[in-house]
């Protein structure tokens, strides 16, 4: 198994590269993002995930170790394969992932080329509570500390970790990151409430 590559970048396109280590070029499928950060000529290393099928040994490679784990993460899920979750990492942030699934927003992933709606639902179902460290999305004056604090104090009071999330994240963006920690909790709490009163 080779699970990375140290190198010279000596071919490059958005989705494809390859990878000089020691005379020896291993062609390698990537994202655009990873294609924006190379440099033809250059040394890299690349965290590598490889598919060895009857037919064909592929390698998919990634700029950091966290690419690498969603991506095997991913394909875990019935109905995603190598290239699908290549796919989402090409069209999806790590944080996006992790908040999206957090959330149970499968809508997120079904705008990704090549992913139904049946798949994504999937998606979130299978990797709940396998994704460490929830991403809170919210305004960038707010920050993340805050925001998982906030998220932690009101699964204390007993909400579920999805609707807490989802609390935090609608009041960090009605309060555009202006006030603290304590006005954060005060208005999620509030949503919260709102939400239990209209469902009851």
């Amino acid at each position: 198994m080779i699970a990375s590559l140290r190198g010279t970048v000596s071919a490059l396109t958005q989705v494809s590269a390859v990878i000089d280590v020691a005379g020896v070029g291993y062609f390698v499928n990537i994202t655009p993002n990873t294609s924006r950060i190379l440099v033809a000529g250059n040394q890299v290393q690349l965290f590598t995930a490889m598919i060895v099928r009857e037919d064909a040994m592929t390698l998919f490679a990634f700029a950091d170790f966290e690419e690498q784990e969603l991506f095997e993460l991913l394909r875990s899920v019935t109905g995603v394969g190598p290239k699908s979750a290549l796919g989402i990492l090409g069209e999806m942030t790590p944080a996006q992932i992790r908040n999206a699934v957090a959330i149970e927003n499968d809508s997120a992933f079904k705008a990704v080329s090549g992913i139904g709606p049946k798949t994504a639902k999937l998606i979130t179902v299978t990797l709940a509570g396998k994704l460490k460290g929830v991403t809170i999305s919210t305004t960038s004056s707010t920050s993340r500390h805050e925001s998982e604090a906030v998220v932690t104090a009101l699964t204390g009071l007993g909400w579920s970790e999805r609707q807490a999330t989802e609390a935090v994240q609608s009041a960090g963006q009605e309060l555009d990151g202006a006030a603290g920690r304590d006005a954060l909790l005060k208005l999620a709490l509030s949503k919260l409430s709102s939400n239990k009163k209209v469902g009851a």
